[in-house]
Parts: structure tokens; C-alpha cells; sequence
């Protein structure tokens, strides 16, 4: 061994290549402290990798779940959506044809209305026309039965007569008017 120093110090020394007997312990430091983090802390190193490796892989299946989640969500709200318009435009239908039923039926109504109100009001009419008339009759024949009674100087008092008379008279009278039509 002495021979290799000997040997080695005769040499002109190198700075960047160190000497062999350094070499050799540099080497052998090297490989214990490497096996000691090797034995104690690569498999805490691994282990946090797996975990972060884990927690990525998870949460990007958690992202891809609540993608595809909030893609299903979103197509019922469609879904739900086209079913509201759908169901907004049959009852706006729906209105539109009571509307349409409601007026044609107070339309019918109102028609009904107005001819029993025309027929109530010939109707009046009509018993306002008799009433009149025999009214007039009444009145024209008092007046007639007057009259006479003054021109004949008597009185015409037989009322049973003196109606006979006046609806002859007045008779007679409405066929002539009606002839002369």
C-alpha cells in the first residue's frame, strides 16, 4: 500500500479527478446515506405521491361525475322547460277556445234576450192596443149613447142595448177601413 502512495504523490495531481483511496470512500458514503433515504424516506416520498396521484385521479373523476351530473341536470331543466311551453301554449289554447265558446254563448244568450224582450214588447204592445181600443170604444160609444140620447131627446140608459148598438157601429166602421185598404 505504501507503494500505491509513494506512486500516487510522485504523480502531478489532477484537481478534478480526486484520488482513488477518496474515490473509493466518497463511493462507499454515497451508497450508505442513498440506502438509508432509500430505506427511510422513498417510501414516505412514494406514499405521498400515490396519495397526490390518487387525490388528482379522484378529483378529476369528481369533476367528470359532476360534469356529467350537471349535463343530465341541465337536460331535464330543458326538458322541463319545452314541457312548460308546451303545456302554456295548450291552456293559452284552451283559454282562447272558452273565450271564443263563452262570447258565442253569451252572443246566444244575448239574442235570446233580445227577442223575448221584442216579443214581450208586441206583446205589451198588443194589450196596450186592446186596452186602448177598448177604451175608445167605451169612450165613443158614451159619447154616441150622449149624443143620440140629445138628438132623440130620450135617454139611452139600456146599457145591454146600448153596447150591441156601439160594437155594430164600430164594427161596420173597421170593415169599411178594411175594405178601403
Amino acid at each position: 500500500m505504501i507503494s500505491l502512495v509513494q506512486l500516487a504523490s510522485e504523480e502531478p495531481q489532477n484537481p478534478l479527478i480526486p484520488a482513488i483511496p477518496e474515490l473509493v470512500i466518497g463511493l462507499i458514503a454515497f451508497v450508505i446515506v442513498f440506502g438509508f433515504f432509500a430505506k427511510k424516506f422513498l417510501p414516505n416520498i412514494n406514499k405521498v405521491l400515490e396519495e397526490r396521484r390518487e387525490a388528482i385521479e379522484g378529483g378529476i373523476e369528481k369533476a367528470e361525475a359532476a360534469q356529467t351530473e350537471a349535463q343530465s341536470v341541465l337536460e331535464q331543466y330543458k326538458a322541463q322547460l319545452a314541457e312548460a311551453r308546451h303545456e302554456a301554449a295548450r291552456l293559452r289554447q284552451e283559454a282562447q277556445e272558452q273565450g271564443a265558446t263563452l262570447i258565442a254563448e253569451m252572443r246566444a244568450e244575448g239574442q235570446r234576450q233580445r227577442e223575448e224582450i221584442v216579443a214581450a214588447g208586441h206583446a205589451q204592445i198588443e194589450a196596450d192596443r186592446k186596452a186602448a181600443a177598448q177604451s175608445l170604444r167605451q169612450d165613443v160609444g158614451q159619447l154616441a149613447t150622449d149624443l143620440a140620447g140629445k138628438l132623440v131627446g130620450e135617454s139611452l140608459a139600456d146599457h145591454a142595448r146600448q153596447s150591441r148598438t156601439i160594437d155594430r157601429f164600430l164594427d161596420d166602421l173597421e170593415e169599411k177601413a178594411e175594405a178601403a185598404r
